[in-house]
């Protein structure tokens, strides 16, 4: 197994600075293009620079992962030259700025509302997820969909390693495309939690791991994408349930900023919510 050099945020802001630069044209942005052969993809830096009314030499050093004396003003310019996003924003300035840690555990305990939330839920699976992916918590509807996860070692009980590492649930993905949507809005939501929580052991070895082993992991992780958690509809091949259309959703419980509860749903009175009710023994 190859030896990977542990993620910081300086190299993570220069990867992610030259993936956006990357994606912008001249053309499209209101710069003149005079017609020569460019020699890397989208802006170069002093384009860029121009764009975002900073000098080329506080530019380069940003890209360069050296920003913690940068103001938020040029950070600001910087972003909206890029077209960032809400949560590509945030991204930039988590990396520029890194959040100090929470005081406490590194992964609070699952409050007990959540727990009878989740248990209350008889034919609808759902578990808690909490900061770095790993499931906290589970009722017997999502074990009977995703396996015996009480089995599971807890360092492999995280959900972005049952995506990518579970054979058994990638099995039940028949359709590339949507297994490729579920696994590249892992990737993008672990990169936003790495800016968010980058003082914390767990998501950097998860991280890792996963780059240690898994190709398409290593192949979506270096598109440097960013975004929070979402819903998405896949199609599953369960073993025992046979097809399933299922939604799978996330809810923000109030008063909890880095716990997650994540359902698995289907359209009611589809023949796949009559055979998720009757897996989970609901009928």
């Amino acid at each position: 197994m190859a030896t990977l050099i542990p993620v910081d945020t300086r190299a993570e802001l220069t990867g992610f600075l030259k993936s956006r630069r990357a994606k912008l044209r001249p053309e499209t942005v209101g710069l003149p293009q005079y017609g020569e052969r460019r020699r890397v993809p989208g802006l170069r830096r002093e384009e860029l620079a121009q764009l975002a009314g900073v000098s080329v030499t506080h530019y380069t050093r940003l890209e360069q992962g050296h920003g913690r004396n940068v103001s938020g003003e040029v950070l600001d310019a910087v972003a909206a030259a890029l077209r960032l996003s809400g949560v590509e924003r945030e991204h930039l300035i988590n990396l520029v700025h890194p959040p100090r840690p929470v005081p406490g555990p590194d992964e609070p305990a699952v409050r007990t509302d959540l727990r009878c939330l989740i248990e209350g839920m008889d034919h609808t699976p759902a578990f808690v997820h909490g900061r770095h992916g790993n499931i906290l918590a589970w009722n017997d509807s999502a074990e009977r969909v995703l396996g015996d996860l009480d089995a599971q070692p807890p360092r492999r009980r995280v959900w972005p390693c049952l995506v990518f590492l579970d054979r058994r649930f990638r099995s039940m993905i028949s359709d590339v495309s949507e297994w490729d949507a579920i696994a590249r809005q892992r990737v993008a939501y672990m990169r936003l939690s790495l800016g968010r929580y980058p003082q914390y052991p767990d998501l950097v070895t998860v991280i890792e791991s996963l780059r240690s082993t898994n190709a398409d992991f290593r192949r979506f992780w270096a598109e440097y994408q960013v975004a929070d958690w979402s819903s998405v509809t896949c199609h599953l091949r369960h073993p025992e349930a046979g097809d399933l259309e299922i939604a799978i959703h996330v809810v923000k419980p109030g008063g909890e900023p880095d716990q997650w509860v994540v359902t698995f749903t289907t359209e009611p009175g589809s023949p796949s919510q009559k055979a998720l009710r009757r897996l989970a023994g609901g009928e």
